[in-house]
Order: structure tokens, then sequence, then C-alpha cells
């Protein structure tokens, strides 16, 4: 005799999308905001090099008179 339960859910192969692992909430989370990581470098570079290069100018407002 099969070990199959007594009752088996009809509707189980359409619903099994609900429990992949890309539907969790820590993946939703996580695709809340696509390329913010990208654009925290991009600018935290760009705050650097731009200091770097105002450092080597000398300031405008010191030779007014």
């Amino acid at each position: 005799m099969s070990e199959q339960p007594l009752y088996r859910d009809p509707w189980a192969k359409r619903e099994a999308w609900r429990k992949h692992p890309v539907f969790s909430k820590a993946s939703m989370f996580k695709n809340l905001f696509p390329g913010f990581g990208i654009a925290v470098v991009a600018f935290t570079a760009y705050v650097i090099a731009d200091n770097v290069y105002q450092k080597g100018r000398p300031e405008h407002g010191a030779k007014h008179h």
C-alpha cells in the first residue's frame, strides 16, 4: 500500500511559486532599491575625487580686495 496522505491538495503545484526563495521577504528587501549600492560607490568616488581636485587648486575668494 502506498504512503500517500489522505488529503492531497490539487492546487499545490500552482501555489508552489509562493514558497520560492525569489519571493522571500529578504529577497524583496534586497531588491527594493536596485542599483543603490553602485550609486553609493559612485557618489563616494566622486566626492573623494572632487576633494582631491579642490585641494590642488588655490582658493578663489582669497585674492579679493
